[in-house]
């Protein structure tokens, strides 16, 4: 089982989350963009940009934080956080 799990943070406050569980057989990869895909639907937010930066970091950790220049709409939120908290 895949788990990712999405965070809203306003002020050092966590003020909305959702954990995504994928059991298909598809790649890592999928698997984190589809799951980031039903978390912005879940939150009602646009796809983030990913930078180089930002693939550096979830490479790194399993874990990063989409601040406002990753969003082309403006946001009244600090960030969005993934993580991903089980993996097959």
């Amino acid at each position: 089982m895949f788990r990712l799990w999405g965070k809203l943070w306003q002020d050092n406050h966590m003020i909305k989350d959702v954990i995504i569980c994928d059991d298909t057989e598809d790649t890592r990869t999928h698997k984190v963009f589809h799951a980031l895909e039903k978390i912005c639907s879940e939150f009602d937010l646009a796809q983030p940009i990913w930078f180089e930066s930002s693939i550096k970091e979830f490479k790194r950790h399993s874990k990063v934080r989409f601040r406002r220049d990753s969003f082309m709409e403006e946001i009244d939120f600090d960030y969005l956080e993934i993580q991903v908290v089980e993996e097959d």
